[in-house]
């Protein structure tokens, strides 16, 4: 059936996320997860996912650069 099952690229980023709170002993206490406004950062779960593990997630906001690494 279509449609039934997860897609992959919605999976990938919550398994990235787990994998780094693994890699850093189960917690992420007093990281700022910042992104974009990508679809996977913006969906409930991954958003839970983050404040469950400690961290605080964060975007920047639409059409300007000041969250961006000075050039």
């Amino acid at each position: 059936m279509v449609g039934t099952f997860p897609n992959q690229a919605d999976i990938l980023p919550l398994q990235a996320l787990n994998t780094a709170a693994w890699t850093a002993g189960g917690k992420l206490d007093g990281l700022v997860h910042h992104a974009d406004h990508g679809s996977n950062y913006l969906a409930v779960v991954y958003t839970d996912r983050i404040i469950e593990l400690g961290a605080e997630p964060s975007t920047g906001t639409v059409g300007d650069s000041y969250d961006n690494a000075l050039a």
